[in-house]
C-alpha cells in the first residue's frame, strides 16, 4: 500500500479542502401558506395551499365551468 512520503502542510490541506463545504439551500416564502419552499418550484401542500405558480393563485376546489 502506498504511503505518503511527507507530511501535507496545513495549507496545502486547507487548499484541498476548500471545496468540501456544505450550501445553504435558497428558499422563498409561500405567498399563501407562508411556508419556506425552494424557488420555482411547486409548493409541498399543493391540497391545502394549491400554489403551483407563483405569479397566479391558483384553488384546487374550485371548479372551472368549460
Amino acid at each position: 500500500m502506498a504511503v505518503p512520503k511527507r507530511r501535507k502542510s496545513i495549507s496545502r490541506k486547507g487548499t484541498r479542502r476548500s471545496h468540501d463545504f456544505l450550501t445553504v439551500p435558497a428558499l422563498t416564502i409561500c405567498p399563501q401558506c407562508k411556508l419556506a419552499v425552494p424557488p420555482h418550484k411547486v409548493c409541498h401542500l399543493v391540497e391545502e395551499c394549491g400554489n403551483i405558480q407563483r405569479s397566479k393563485p391558483h384553488d384546487p376546489q374550485k371548479k372551472v365551468d368549460v
